[in-house]
């Protein structure tokens, strides 16, 4: 007999997601989810978005790992709040995780909310965190074909960065035939090649962001 049980896990996880949702936009805070698979560069980004935006906005951090705690203290030593949520082997964040993150933040306090999702390219997908964006990395190293092998990821992101650029001259990856193919997939998404490491185009990912956190915070003014 077979047990269909992801519509139910997915119908709950969506209606706590639908709850976080409406809890930040009663505050005006901008939530975005980072998907990535391990070692792209999530939290080199995060610490250089940071950078970038913390004279303007007020930010906290959730990051998601299966164990530890390294990226969070990385995250606290840079003087931002971070709470640490560990899956103890899922694959993936889900809402209720999440809720419980955020009860332990001052929401009253915040602009923007950056979740660090489990180093995945397939399970996040599928759950709905209560986030205004979520926003997907490549790294160059992990080669110009991952849009073809997973594909799911790049659809349901509203940006596409492309991490460690520095390093294109040292790899071969096809950088036209990459853009082509996030096209396919998703015209809408807007695509920012970037080098945390040296800083790189991080000033155009950061003014995208923060367009995307005035909206929000003019929609609850």
């Amino acid at each position: 007999m077979e047990v269909k049980l992801k519509k139910p896990i997915l119908d709950l996880n969506n209606r706590l997601a639908q709850e976080n949702r409406e809890l930040m936009a009663a505050r005006g805070i901008f939530v975005l989810d980072l998907l990535a698979s391990p070692g792209a560069g999530k939290t080199s980004l995060i610490l250089a978005t940071i950078e970038a935006l913390r004279s303007n906005y007020r930010i906290a951090v959730i990051e998601g790992d299966i164990a530890s705690d390294v990226d969070a203290v990385k995250i606290k030593e840079a003087g931002i709040p971070a709470i640490q949520i560990n899956t103890g082997g899922a694959c993936h964040l889900e809402s209720a995780m999440i809720a419980r993150a955020l009860e332990a933040l001052d929401l009253d306090n915040l602009d923007l909310i950056i979740i660090e999702n489990v180093g995945n390219l397939v399970c996040p997908t599928d759950f709905d965190l209560g986030e205004d964006a979520k926003a997907m990395i490549l790294s160059v190293p992990e080669g110009h074909d991952k849009p073809l092998k997973y594909p799911g990821v790049f659809q349901v992101a509203q940006a596409v960065i492309l991490n460690k650029v520095d390093t294109l001259a040292s790899f071969n990856f096809d950088e036209g035939a990459f853009k082509e193919s996030v096209a396919q997939l998703n015209p809408h998404a807007v695509l920012f090649p970037l080098s945390a490491l040296t800083h790189e185009g991080v000033v155009a990912w950061a003014q995208w962001l923060s367009q995307r956190i005035e909206e929000k915070k003019s929609c609850n003014s």
